[in-house]
Protein backbone atom coordinates (compact mmCIF):
# COMPACT_ATOMS: atom_id res chain seq x y z
CA UNK A 1 0.00 0.00 0.00
CA UNK A 2 2.71 2.35 1.07
CA UNK A 3 4.48 2.18 -2.29
CA UNK A 4 0.95 2.79 -4.83
CA UNK A 5 1.11 5.83 -2.39
CA UNK A 6 4.54 6.66 -3.32
CA UNK A 7 4.16 6.33 -7.06
CA UNK A 8 0.83 8.29 -6.63
CA UNK A 9 2.93 10.87 -5.25
CA UNK A 10 5.84 10.81 -7.94
CA UNK A 11 3.48 10.46 -10.41
CA UNK A 12 1.32 13.77 -9.14
CA UNK A 13 5.11 15.54 -9.33
CA UNK A 14 5.63 14.14 -12.90
CA UNK A 15 2.55 15.99 -14.07
CA UNK A 16 2.88 18.78 -12.08
CA UNK A 17 6.56 19.39 -13.55
CA UNK A 18 5.31 17.62 -16.98
CA UNK A 19 6.36 19.80 -20.38
CA UNK A 20 3.30 20.68 -20.99
CA UNK A 21 2.76 22.73 -17.35
CA UNK A 22 6.74 24.52 -18.36
CA UNK A 23 5.40 25.31 -21.83
CA UNK A 24 2.02 27.04 -20.02
CA UNK A 25 4.18 28.56 -17.64
CA UNK A 26 6.71 30.30 -20.01
CA UNK A 27 3.85 31.11 -22.49
CA UNK A 28 1.96 32.95 -19.45
CA UNK A 29 5.38 34.68 -18.53
CA UNK A 30 6.48 36.08 -21.84
CA UNK A 31 3.09 37.31 -22.04
CA UNK A 32 2.93 39.14 -18.93
CA UNK A 33 6.21 40.31 -19.56
CA UNK A 34 5.61 41.37 -22.60
CA UNK A 35 2.41 43.44 -21.34
CA UNK A 36 4.04 44.78 -18.72
CA UNK A 37 6.95 46.18 -20.65
CA UNK A 38 5.50 46.64 -24.32
CA UNK A 39 7.63 43.83 -26.07
CA UNK A 40 5.56 43.38 -28.81
CA UNK A 41 7.52 39.81 -29.61
CA UNK A 42 7.10 38.42 -25.83
CA UNK A 43 3.32 39.13 -26.39
CA UNK A 44 2.98 37.27 -30.07
CA UNK A 45 4.78 34.34 -28.09
CA UNK A 46 3.00 33.90 -25.41
CA UNK A 47 -0.32 34.21 -27.25
CA UNK A 48 1.29 31.54 -29.49
CA UNK A 49 2.24 29.64 -27.06
CA UNK A 50 -0.45 29.42 -24.41
CA UNK A 51 -3.16 28.15 -26.85
CA UNK A 52 -0.43 25.71 -28.35
CA UNK A 53 -0.18 24.28 -25.03
CA UNK A 54 -3.77 23.24 -24.92
CA UNK A 55 -3.89 21.68 -28.57
CA UNK A 56 -0.92 19.87 -27.72
CA UNK A 57 -2.63 18.53 -24.66
CA UNK A 58 -5.43 17.28 -26.49
CA UNK A 59 -3.58 15.90 -29.10
CA UNK A 60 -1.72 13.95 -27.25
CA UNK A 61 -4.87 12.43 -25.65
CA UNK A 62 -6.38 11.82 -28.55
CA UNK A 63 -6.31 8.27 -29.42
CA UNK A 64 -3.71 7.43 -32.60
CA UNK A 65 -4.18 4.02 -33.27
CA UNK A 66 -8.24 3.77 -33.54
CA UNK A 67 -7.77 7.28 -35.68
CA UNK A 68 -5.44 5.29 -38.50
CA UNK A 69 -7.76 2.20 -38.27
CA UNK A 70 -10.62 4.64 -38.95
CA UNK A 71 -8.84 6.27 -41.41
CA UNK A 72 -7.73 2.84 -43.05
CA UNK A 73 -11.18 1.69 -43.27
CA UNK A 74 -12.42 4.57 -44.75
CA UNK A 75 -10.03 4.53 -47.50
CA UNK A 76 -10.57 1.24 -48.26
CA UNK A 77 -14.37 1.31 -48.51
CA UNK A 78 -13.24 4.70 -50.76
CA UNK A 79 -11.50 1.84 -53.12
CA UNK A 80 -13.56 -0.68 -53.05
CA UNK A 81 -16.61 2.06 -54.26
CA UNK A 82 -14.19 3.02 -57.21
CA UNK A 83 -13.67 -0.24 -57.99
CA UNK A 84 -17.43 -1.01 -58.21
CA UNK A 85 -18.11 2.32 -60.39
CA UNK A 86 -15.07 1.41 -62.68
CA UNK A 87 -16.75 -2.16 -62.81
CA UNK A 88 -19.84 -0.41 -63.70
CA UNK A 89 -18.64 1.73 -66.53
CA UNK A 90 -17.09 -1.10 -67.98
CA UNK A 91 -20.34 -3.22 -68.31
CA UNK A 92 -22.17 -0.19 -69.72
CA UNK A 93 -19.46 -0.15 -72.41
CA UNK A 94 -19.33 -3.72 -73.65
CA UNK A 95 -23.19 -3.48 -74.04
Amino acid sequence: MTSDKQRQESSLIGRILSMEAFLLLMGVASLIYGIINNATMNIFWGVVIVPGVFLLMKVRRKDWKKHWEDMETEQKARQDFFDRQKQNDNSKDTK
